[in-house]
């Protein structure tokens, strides 16, 4: 680069600066990344997992002394990030230091110059209670408000050091993202570069709950709650093309960088059971929708859509058409309670020809009187109808070239749509509904 080109690349960085500061007031925490916890490791649903008996040898201990390098995708991008640890499934204080933040490279690595620590309440180390979470404080990554464009599809690396044992670790178990972990005992890592010292792979997240971005006032959020084929089953691993991504394309096609879209969904999850939780055997698929509703959508920074597609594994646990509508009914009386946010309902994709209690001809018959309601209750602003776009109609199943399995291979278990069925679901999704205010 000519010298001129240096004081010119300088002076735009200034500027973007300056510009920062300048519209501070006209600006907001909005959430950029989110990943529901759902219990402690290792109950849930991973996919594609690699064996993790050398990383963590005894679950209920946890890590030990270790160094988590967990790689995340920001929906929108800035300069100006927070990062919230949770210890909401833990049994005892978990203690975190040596936290940084930074630019992925590839694989474990870290673009130079890009990792930066992380503090909470101007400390670098915080202490976690059980049940407890906690937001940083605001970290700036170093790069200029005028290159922020050209990071869209990039990833984030989030560093954080274990201090002893943690017991039990909260955290989400199907990623389909290659994280990256230290040995046992290894010590403080967060601050490397490269990725020498993580060996071991995961493809969950643990821990980490939520990222926020400074974003403009106005800046739309929209949170994605769901299940399974929410979190992305049999969609590729890495390759970030669940249907909320796919949403997300089309939003930012749409408005630019006025929108983000996050990702609450939990492989398992039901609307109105378990009752409880964590009960003496944690349930794989986490709280509720209804118990987790205020703590993962709900406190979203920002939050004002909401995607709803859940109820599939109500009607495989035997729950009455009438009770999962009352539970639908319920979140959508709560969701309105928080303010003026738009809610999609999205109908049920078909599970006919599954293995499990999904598949019969009479759950079928109950999916079908959910999506009935949700098409023609008058509940929600505005219908996202999946049936519509993944439904074989000359057999009641998924179509044929969405059953395949984009993650692990194999033919697919009728029930979650691959690759090209999230394609088709995201693409279904009146994007107006959701256009960020001016």
């Amino acid at each position: 680069m000519t010298k001129r080109g240096r004081l010119f690349a300088l002076l735009v960085a200034s500027v973007a600066t300056f510009a920062v500061g300048a519209q501070s007031n006209n600006q907001q925490w909005a959430a950029t990344w989110v990943a529901s916890v759902h219990g402690p490791y290792p109950t849930g649903n991973p996919v594609a997992q690699p064996e993790l008996k050398f990383a963590f040898p005894t679950p209920a201990a946890g890590a030990s002394d270790q160094t988590f390098r967990l790689i995340v995708r920001p929906d929108l991008w800035g300069t100006r990030f927070r990062i919230k640890l949770s210890n909401t499934f833990g049994t005892q204080p978990v203690t975190f230091d040596g936290v940084y933040l930074g630019l992925q490279s590839f694989a474990g690595n870290i673009v130079g110059g890009t990792n930066r620590p992380v503090s909470f309440g101007g400390k670098a180390t915080v202490t976690i209670a059980p049940g407890a979470s906690m937001f940083s404080d605001a970290v700036d990554l170093p790069v200029s408000l005028s290159s922020v464009a050209s990071l869209d599809g990039r990833k984030l690396a989030v560093s954080f050091h274990v201090v002893g044992s943690t017991g039990p670790m909260t955290w989400h178990a199907k990623a389909l993202q290659t994280s990256y972990v230290t040995k046992p005992g290894s010590g403080a890592h967060g601050k490397d570069d490269t990725d020498t010292a993580f060996p071991f792979t995961t493809t969950s997240w643990y821990f980490l709950d939520a990222i926020d971005v400074m974003a403009p006032v106005g800046t739309a959020v929209v949170c994605a709650l769901g299940d399974s084929i929410t979190d992305g089953t049999a969609s590729t691993l890495n390759g970030d093309d669940r249907w909320p991504d796919v949403l997300s394309r089309r939003l930012h096609t749409a408005y630019g960088n006025r929108v983000s879209v996050v990702n609450a969904g939990i492989g398992g999850n039901r609307i109105i059971s378990p009752a409880t939780y964590p009960p003496p055997q944690p349930f794989p698929g986490g709280p509720s929708a209804l118990q987790r509703l205020d703590r993962d959508v709900l406190a979203l920074s920002g939050l004002s859509g909401v995607v709803l597609l859940e109820g599939i594994n109500d009607i495989s646990s035997g729950a009455a058409a009438d009770a999962i509508i009352a539970g639908m009914r319920e979140m959508v009386s709560r969701i309105r309670a928080k303010g003026p946010i738009k809610i999609a309902g999205a109908t049920i994709t078909p599970a006919l020809g599954n293995t499990g209690a999904a598949g019969t001809p009479e759950a079928d018959d109950r999916r079908k009187a959910v999506n009935a309601f949700i098409r023609t209750g008058g509940v929600f602003d505005a219908v996202a109808d999946f049936d519509a776009a993944t439904i074989d109609p000359a057999t009641g199943s998924l179509k044929p070239e969405f059953q395949p399995n984009s993650s692990v291979g194999g033919p697919g278990d009728f029930l979650h749509p691959n690759r090209a069925g999230y394609q088709a679901m995201g693409n279904s999704i009146d994007i107006k509904l959701f256009s960020p205010s001016r």
